[in-house]
């Protein structure tokens, strides 16, 4: 649902991928039809949003039937205008707004600002795409196509040296589709950038009058609490943008493009952008809310009736509160490519430069957030999947897994040897055994405190605390208690792996405490009840006939089960079926084996 959100870019080259105005909305006579809830002397007209035209239900069902599209423009026009460029030949390449974390061999994984090939965008949520030798299934929506789609990818930015650019870079220069100039270039981005934030402003617009004025003359549905959960602070943020966008049109040169100077702009509002923390950091909690409210039939009809009111574009309310998080996200993609093409003398490259890194740290600061929130479901079902679990979940010290192997653990006072399964996480490792026949079931054991443990490297040799000779060694020595644990791994790098891990982990906890990065108790919890639901249904659900007939006709049938879930933070990762979660979980360190 959120492509027309997700692509909200300029046309490419001739082919329109994207407009963000809604076509078909000459609905003569609708505003006239629908007044608008009154409240009079302080109560609540509970009658006023349907005299004219019956209840929420009806109004939502007249709506329809009227057979006006409200939908994105061409529905999938922009997925065919993709694959007709691949067909022909073009190569087409977006980047991502931000990571995929992914368990599936089927599926691409890559990082915020990683370059992809697009090689199938025939599925509307989910898009086969290449990154040097590894291709799979992606989310279309984490993704922004370029501006420039027919710059090579190793002209990312040019060097400049002895103060001059280098000359492949000035004048006219040859492309896979053509000839081109960088003021052309930047004309391209420029463009996009006021464009973008001309859709985006009506995007808030519509949310602020579409819903929020609407909820707010709803009482009886909504408190103010709910709707500080559901909006959060969007509307200082619309204030904000206003502000940033009135900014920018002042510094577009409309006759020449490229010439515009917009670096200052972004600098001057980077402080102000911090109001997009709060509100990123609170919509895990909004999406939690609207999830709720939504398996009543009421709050369906409402919505819908908001959303048909206010002439939106065929969305539902998660998608268009989704966009704010998108937005921030993809500014410091933009000011990149921007970057590359103001030469080193035009009068905006130095704020282009310094608008670049302030953007990327506030982006940096809210895409990590985002993963580590991605995270705690997979930490979560890994849990639920462990037998004979005992004490406290692991969320509740602990929100990002580092490092995972196999090591030899050496006990006293008999110095007896046991092969083991170790899950280090923030604050604490994690012990688990085997099944003997079963090598894909594990056994809960025991687990360290971090907290209180120095990492001491052994030296090849003798161990005089367990007199014992050992190999490719390392200690964890309680400093309370003067407890002891005694280590090997099998192979030399597997050893400085650990250490390098246990380094990490300790960062890691510093960087928490210094930024004040937390999981909440209702994230936490909401986690655990998604893991133990999904462990209790088993099999997935059934995809339908249609839905199985268009997998079958694709030239890749392994397209995941699920369509992408569009709440970034707490489900952003699909839901897939069951699997033997601690297998893979090493991916989402960053160590590979």
């Amino acid at each position: 649902i959120m492509s027309a959100v997700a692509f909200d870019i300029l046309p490419l080259k001739l082919h329109p991928f994207s407009q963000s105005t809604p076509t078909g909305l000459d609905c003569v006579g609708w505003k006239r039809r629908i007044s608008s809830p009154v409240i009079t002397d302080g109560a609540l007209d509970k009658t006023a949003l349907t005299d004219d035209v019956g209840s929420e239900e009806d109004l939502y069902e007249d709506f329809r039937s009227s057979n006006h599209r409200y939908g994105h423009p061409g529905g999938g026009g922009e997925q065919l205008a993709i694959n007709e460029l691949i067909s022909d030949g073009s190569v087409v390449y977006a980047e991502a707004l931000w990571d995929h974390v992914t368990m599936d061999d089927q599926e691409l994984g890559f990082k915020a600002g990683d370059v992809i090939e697009v090689m199938d965008a025939t599925n509307k949520e989910w898009w086969w795409g290449r990154i040097l030798d590894s291709e799979g299934w992606f989310p279309a929506s984490f993704v922004r196509l370029r501006v420039n789609q027919d710059e090579p990818l190793e002209d990312y930015p040019l060097k400049v040296e002895g103060g001059k650019e280098d000359d492949s870079s000035s004048g006219t220069r040859r492309f896979g589709m053509g000839q081109t100039t960088k003021d052309q270039m930047r004309t391209n981005v420029i463009n996009e950038i006021i464009s973008t934030e001309r859709d985006y402003i009506k995007h808030l617009k519509d949310i602020c009058e579409g819903y929020i004025k609407q909820c707010r003359k709803r009482a009886d549905m909504f408190t103010e609490e709910q709707l500080k959960t559901i909006f959060g602070n969007i509307e200082d943020i619309y204030r904000c943008q206003k502000k940033f966008v009135k900014a920018l049109e002042k510094k577009f040169n409309k006759d020449h493009p490229h010439l515009s100077e917009v670096g200052s702009c972004f600098l001057e509002y980077q402080t102000e952008f911090q109001i997009y923390s709060e509100y990123c950091n609170n919509h895990p909690n909004a999406c939690m809310e609207l999830s709720r409210l939504t398996k009543v039939n009421k709050y369906i009809y409402f919505f819908e009736a908001c959303r048909l009111l206010q002439k939106m574009i065929d969305i539902s309310l998660d998608g268009f509160l989704l966009t704010p998080v998108q937005k921030i996200c993809k500014y410091p993609l933009q000011l990149a490519e921007l970057l590359k093409y103001t030469n080193p003398q035009h009068r905006d490259f130095k704020d282009v430069e310094a608008a670049l890194n302030a953007m990327k740290n506030v982006a940096r600061l809210i895409n990590e957030r985002k993963r580590r929130l991605e995270n705690i479901d997979k930490i979560a079902q890994w849990q639920s999947s462990i037998e004979d679990w005992e004490g406290e979940d692991v969320l509740v010290r602990s929100s990002e897994l580092i490092y995972s192997g196999e090591l030899t653990k050496i006990s006293h006072p008999q110095a007896k040897s046991q092969q083991r399964m170790f899950f280090l996480f923030d604050h604490q490792l994690v012990c688990c055994k085997k099944d003997l026949l079963r090598r894909d079931i594990l056994y809960y054991k025991s687990r360290i405190n971090m907290d209180d443990m120095e990492v001491l490297d052994v030296e090849d040799g003798k161990d005089k605390d367990f007199n014992m000779s050992v190999k490719n060694a390392f200690k964890l020595h309680c400093r309370d208690t003067e407890e002891v644990h005694l280590f090997c791994a099998k192979k030399p790098e597997q050893k400085q792996r650990w250490l390098k891990a246990f380094e990490n982990e300790r960062r890691q906890v510093q960087l928490d405490q210094e930024t004040g990065f937390s999981i909440t108790e209702v994230q936490k919890k909401q986690a655990m009840l998604n893991a133990s639901k999904q462990q209790h249904t088993g099999k997935p659900k059934a995809v339908t006939r249609p839905y199985y007939d268009f997998l079958m006709r694709q030239k890749h049938p392994t397209l995941p089960t699920t369509l992408p879930q569009q709440q970034v933070f707490m489900l952003a990762e699909p839901k897939r079926k069951p699997s033997n979660f601690w297998q893979n979980i090493s991916r989402l360190t960053p160590f590979r084996k």
